[in-house]
Order: C-alpha cells, then structure tokens, then sequence
C-alpha cells in the first residue's frame, strides 16, 4: 500500500508546506502549521465546474440581465444589511464569536419567514436542543422548517434536492467534511472542499444559503482567506457579551453596500431589531455633564446619532495613558495632536480615555469635531449642552473639512430634537428646505468651535 502524502498547511492563510514551520511566511501567524493529508482527486476543481460545464463564451450585450426577486424577510435589518433581500443562488458567510447569538438569528430567519421552506442543517446541536431554542424564540412552528443534523456534505446536498428549500442554513463550515478529503474537519483543506461543493449546488439550484462561520482570536473568519472571497456576501456579527446589542456588519457584498449595519437587542425570546438605534446610542441624562458630545455619523445610508465619551484627567504615573473603546487610537494620537499643536491645550502629560456608548465601533471620520469637542469638555470640565451635536472631520492644520451625505445627518438631528449642529463651512445644504428648528453653525476651524462652546 503506497504511503500517503502529506503537508503542512497554515490555518490562517492556507499557505501550505512541505515540513513544519514555527512562523508562517506569508500572513505572520505564529504555531498555525498543522499537518494534512494531500488527496491526489481533483475534487475542488470538479466542484467548481460542476454547474460551469455547459457555459459557453457570451457577448456581454446577449446576456440578459438578473430577473430573479430578492428573498425579502419579515426583518427589516437583515433585509438592510444585505441589500434588500437574499439574492437567489448568493452564497451568504455569517461570522462571529461564539456565543453572540449566529444561531440564534439564523433560527429566527426560519422561524420568522413561514413563507418560505427552510432547510436547517447543524452539525453542532441535536434535533432535540434546535428544537428547545425553537420553543423559546416562537411559540408556534410552520411546517415549512424541516431540520437535518448532520455533516458530511454528500448527504446534505442529497436532503437538499430532496426537500426542495428556499433557503438553506448551514451551522457551521467548520463542522463540515467530505468524503473526497481524509483530512480532519474544521482544516483549510476541508473548508475550501466543502464550501466549492456548496457554492456549486446553490448556484445550480438557485438556492440562497446562509453559512455560519466562527471567528478566532484576531477577530477574522476562522480558516484560510480565500473563503471570504469564494462567497457573495460576508456578514460580522460584532458584540460585547456585557450589552445588549448586537450589530451585524456588512464586510462583503456583491449585491449591495458594503457599509451598512443591523442593530439587534438581546432578549430572553431572541433577538429584537432596533428600528430607530439613535435613541438607544445617546444615554438619558437630567443633567448636562464634561466630557460628552454626540455626532452625527453615517452608516451606508442610514444616518446614527451616537454619544461619545471622554476623560481627561492629571497622569497619576510618568508616562500618560490612552485608551480608546470603540475609536481608532491611532486617530486619537492625532486628533490630540492637533489639539496641542493648533489650540494650545496642552494633554502631553495627562491621561485620555475615550469611549463610545452602545459597545460599537465607528470609522467615519465625521466624528473628529465631537472626539475633540469631548475631550476639551472634559479637560476644561465644561458640559457640552445635550441638544448640540456635531458632524466634521478634523484635518492635520486644523481645518474642519466637509463630510458625505450632510444633508441626511442634519435631517436627522432635527428629527430627533437637537437644537443646533456644527459642521464645516465647505458643506452644502441647499438641498434641505426645512432648517426651522435647527441652527446649523458652520466652521472652517476647530477654534472656532471651542470659542463658541466655551465661551
């Protein structure tokens, strides 16, 4: 019997071996070489021409444009996050710690949508605790949710053809194996095999199919790179188990915005949308308190109200501590910088600790002007009224610069209640008829804010 080939593969990249390796030379991850059997078939490329074979070489005017409707769900956010519905065919990654609720809102998508047949494959829980969590998060059952526990993939696409589903969730990749690799589940060798099977029976079918994949230490995709780019679409569900909300993040989308977000409360029945998150983000206070400003951000298109918090406080040490939650520290760095370097406040020797409410992170740079606005409030140990808010990013001289989309934040602020808005001098607002309720003060310099707050 000939003996059989092996390699070392690395379990974060993929990079592959022909003998043991501390450091991996192509991603940098330490101790992630795990040996693999080598399978001499040419299964991968099988899978992937399965439903190629009869392709032929079109002109791009002869091919007739997408007719298929988007599967649109009962819940809102997840229509938002993925663009308007599931595409049909779309190959769907759901990434996550453990514990943060993937199976939960996978569950409630079938529960949710009795419109549909769903076909529910675990390979992590009995038919009999699916069954338990789906007492818990509805009390009535369709008859349309069949249930397969199982992972070998030759059986599921088998139940699939058989059942005939709308919608098929798969919990979880790494759970999975095929015959056609000896290697051990949860490899790369075996994700890439098992995901190409299921990319080309969806695809053949048209069948939509969410994907449940755990996420390691590092916050990414557990399993090599090349998964996320074999799907349509990749969703992070982002959370700290110490808060109540959850946000799933659009990171990829071939069929929609790349910047959305959906944001879920955490309850004992499940997960609840939030339709109106602006109001969860900013915390009720009596009082007007240092160190707090609220900007007005954007996410895709929908325009968020979210408190930021700052501390500004004597180093009690030698060397001054900063500490972010939420916000880029490297862009504190430099906000802090400017701050010193154009306005003259001097935070080289104090501590600053900056957080965001609600447990999410933001990017936008539209939060620069309330980052700094935040800080001088706390470091002056001057409130900062509730009703204002602010939307402008910071530039290295000072400059307040204009940010996307104002018209929408604006919008929103006044819908809310705030009574006035600072943004750059450089935006346009000739698009909004109704400013009556709002004063809106627009700057070319950070200076100008501070004066006009702290006065």
């Amino acid at each position: 019997m000939a003996k059989k080939k092996t390699t070392f593969v690395c379990q974060s990249c993929g990079n592959q071996s022909a003998k043991w390796l501390g450091k991996c030379p192509q991603c940098g991850a330490w101790n992630t070489f795990m040996e693999e059997i080598v399978s001499t078939s040419s299964s991968i490329h099988s899978a992937k021409n399965s439903y190629r074979s009869s392709k032929k070489v079109k002109s791009l005017s002869d091919v007739e444009p997408l007719t298929q409707k988007r599967l649109v769900f009962s819940d809102n956010e997840l229509n938002r996050v993925l663009g308007g519905g599931a595409i049909p065919g779309s190959l769907i990654l759901f990434g996550g710690e453990p514990g943060i609720g993937k199976s939960t809102l996978m569950l409630q998508v079938a529960l949710l949508n009795p419109q549909f047949k769903v076909l529910y494959v675990s390979g992590e829980e009995s038919d009999e605790q699916i069954k338990t969590r789906a007492d818990r998060v509805k009390s009535e059952i369709s008859n349309n949710i069949f249930i397969l526990t199982e992972t070998d993939t030759t059986i599921i696409k088998n139940a699939a053809e058989n059942i005939q589903p709308e919608i098929l969730i798969i919990d979880s990749i790494q759970t999975l194996h095929s015959d056609k690799l000896d290697s051990a589940p949860g490899t790369v060798s075996q994700i890439r095999e098992c995901t190409f099977e299921i990319l080309a029976f969806s695809k053949s079918l048209s069948l939509p199919t969410f994907i449940i994949g755990h996420i390691n230490k590092e916050g990414s995709l557990a399993g090599p790179k090349v998964l996320e780019h074999m799907v349509d679409t990749v969703l992070q569900f982002e959370g700290d188990r110490n808060h109540f909300y959850r946000i799933v993040r659009s990171i990829k989308n071939r069929f929609g915005s790349t910047n959305e977000l959906a944001l879920y409360e955490m309850l004992e029945s499940g997960l609840k949308p939030v339709n109106d998150p602006s109001k969860i983000l900013i915390s009720a206070r009596e009082e007007d308190l240092s160190g707090i400003a609220i900007t007005a951000n954007l996410e895709g298109v929908r325009p968020l109200m979210i408190e930021t918090q700052a501390l500004v406080s004597r180093a009690a040490y030698g060397t001054p501590q900063r500490s972010t939650t939420g916000f880029d520290s490297r862009r504190m760095n430099m906000l802090l910088a400017v701050l010193e370097k154009k306005c003259g406040f001097k935070v080289g020797m104090e501590d600053v600790f900056l957080n965001i409410t609600g447990g999410i992170k933001i990017e936008d740079p539209a939060s620069d002007l309330a980052v700094l606005s935040a800080i001088v409030s706390s470091r002056e140990d001057i409130p900062i009224s509730s009703k204002f808010c602010f939307s402008g990013e910071v530039g290295l001289s000072g400059e307040v610069r204009p940010v996307q989309k104002i018209s929408a934040r604006v919008s929103e602020a006044q819908k809310l209640g705030f009574e006035k808005i600072y943004i750059s001098k450089y935006n346009d607002l000739s698009a909004l008829n109704n400013l009556d309720e709002i004063t809106v003060f627009k700057v070319k310099k950070i200076e100008e804010v501070f004066r006009d707050l702290f006065r």
